[in-house]
C-alpha cells in the first residue's frame, strides 16, 4: 500500500509536538490546543461542514448555536488530544490523578466478581483512551480491540500509548478466540461501536431520531459469551480534569428471537450514548458521518 508523504509529515509533526508537550506544562500545553482547536475549525473546511451538517440536522433551528458548538467540538478534540499524547510522558499515578471524580464504579466491580468479564462500551466521546489507561492504572485487567492502521508508524505510536498501562490488544481483523480468551479469563473487554462502518456487521437503530448503522459485535460477543454490556465515559470538565462514569449494566439474554435480541440491546446502549451526547454535546465527535449508510 502506497503511503501518501503527507502522513509522514503529520507523524512527525505529532512526534515535534510529543516532544514539546513534555517540556512544558499542561495547562500551557491545553491553552496552546485550545488555539490550534479554533485554527482547525477555521481551516478543516470538510470536516466543519459534516459537524454543522450533523448538528442542525439533529438540533434543528438553531444554526448560529450549532457553529459555535462545532467549534467547541474542535476545540474539545484538541485538548483531549494533548492529553492523549501526555499519556507517553505519565505514570500510572500521574493518570490517576486527572481523574478528580467517578460514578458507578461498583457496577464494573460487581460486573468482575467471580472472575467473570464484562464488555466495556466505549464511544468517541470525552476522552475515551483516557478511560483505558485509567482503568489498568487502577489495577484492571484489560484487552482492547481495535483498528489496524495500515499506515505502521501511526499504528506503532496508539498501539504504544495503548499498551503503556498495562492493556493487551487484539485487532479487529484477528481471530474472535482472542476476544472470548479475555472474557474468560475474567478481563474487561473495551469496544468502541458508535461510528457508521460498512465493512463490518450491523444493524440500524435510532439515534436522535434517525435510523443509524451501528455495528453489532459487541452485543453478538456478549451473548455467545454470556457477559453483560457496561456503557462507560471518560469526561472532561471544565478544569480539565476528568468524571469517570460507569452506567448500569445492559443485561444480555440468549431467550426469544436472536436477531431481535441483537437490535434490542444495540439500540438500548446507543439510547445511553445519546443521553450523554444531549448532555455533553461539545464532547462527542460530531466530524464522523454518523448517518452515512441509508437504509435500502
Amino acid at each position: 500500500m502506497k503511503i501518501k508523504t503527507r502522513r509522514y509529515y503529520i507523524y512527525y509533526a505529532l512526534k515535534l509536538f510529543l516532544y514539546i508537550s513534555r517540556l512544558i506544562p499542561r495547562n500551557i500545553s491545553l491553552f496552546i490546543a485550545d488555539l490550534l482547536g479554533k485554527a482547525a475549525f477555521m481551516l478543516l473546511g470538510k470536516y466543519r461542514n459534516i459537524a454543522i451538517s450533523n448538528l442542525d440536522s439533529v438540533f434543528e433551528g438553531r444554526h448560529e448555536e450549532n457553529v459555535k458548538l462545532a467549534r467547541d467540538v474542535f476545540r474539545n478534540m484538541a485538548m483531549i488530544g494533548v492529553d492523549w499524547l501526555k499519556l507517553m510522558s505519565m505514570d500510572k499515578k500521574d493518570v490517576i490523578g486527572l481523574v478528580t471524580e467517578t460514578s458507578g464504579l461498583e457496577n464494573l466491580d460487581r460486573a468482575l466478581e467471580g472472575g467473570k468479564g464484562v464488555i466495556v462500551m466505549v464511544s468517541h466521546f470525552g476522552n475515551w483512551e483516557l478511560l483505558s489507561a485509567y482503568t489498568h492504572s487502577m489495577g484492571y485487567r484489560g484487552t482492547i480491540i481495535a483498528k489496524r492502521i495500515y499506515f505502521h508508524k501511526y499504528d506503532q505510536m496508539i498501539v504504544g500509548i495503548r499498551k503503556r498501562f498495562g492493556a493487551n490488544l487484539v485487532y479487529r481483523d484477528e481471530s474472535p478466540k482472542k476476544m472470548f480468551r479475555a472474557l474468560k479469563d475474567g478481563q474487561i473487554l473495551g469496544m468502541l461501536a458508535d461510528q457508521d462502518v460498512e465493512s463490518v456487521e450491523g444493524v440500524f437503530v435510532k439515534f436522535f431520531g434517525k435510523d443509524a448503522y451501528t455495528p453489532t459485535g459487541p452485543v453478538k460477543i456478549g451473548m455467545i459469551a454470556g457477559v453483560d454490556i457496561l456503557p462507560a465515559f471518560m469526561i472532561r470538565k471544565a478544569d480539565n480534569t476528568y468524571k469517570f462514569v460507569v452506567e448500569k449494566p445492559i443485561v444480555l439474554s440468549r431467550e426469544g428471537d436472536k436477531e431481535d435480541n441483537v437490535r434490542k440491546y444495540t439500540q438500548e446502549w446507543t439510547d445511553v450514548l445519546e443521553r450523554y451526547v444531549k448532555e455533553y454535546p461539545d464532547q462527542w465527535v460530531w466530524i464522523h458521518n454518523r448517518w452515512k449508510t441509508k437504509k435500502v
